[in-house]
């Protein structure tokens, strides 16, 4: 069974930084991973995208304030949050996919870790 496991959410006030790391097994490091969030109330949408090779997308909403990464090494991936906004709070998830064209909708990731709650407080 394939676990993905977050961490580093919390609150911060709006300006602030925090970055999130996901745990994965060395299988998913070759795929697709991706950061998508779930605000209250509202769908999941994806934020960042980093393919195999290493080439990132972000979502308009967070570009120039989020960096995604990867260590293959220590088999994590992490997103650097920079100049939060309060509506950056949401839960945010970690996931994988197999895929070709590194990105698109949660239904097309295959596997996912259980969330961490990003709180910025204005």
């Amino acid at each position: 069974q394939v676990q993905l496991v977050e961490s580093g959410g919390g609150s911060v006030q709006a300006g602030g930084s925090l970055r999130l790391s996901c745990a994965a097994p060395n299988l998913v490091m070759n795929y697709c991973l991706a950061w998508f969030r779930q605000p209250p109330g509202k769908e999941r949408e994806g934020v960042a995208f980093i393919s195999l090779g290493g080439s990132t997308t972000y979502s308009d909403s967070v570009k120039g304030r989020f960096t995604i990464s990867k260590d293959s090494a220590k088999n994590t991936l992490y997103l650097q949050m920079n100049t939060l906004k309060p509506e950056d709070t949401a839960m945010y998830y970690c996931a994988a996919a197999n895929l070709w064209i590194c990105g698109g909708a949660p239904n097309k990731f295959d596997y996912w870790g259980q969330g961490t709650q990003v709180t910025v407080s204005s």
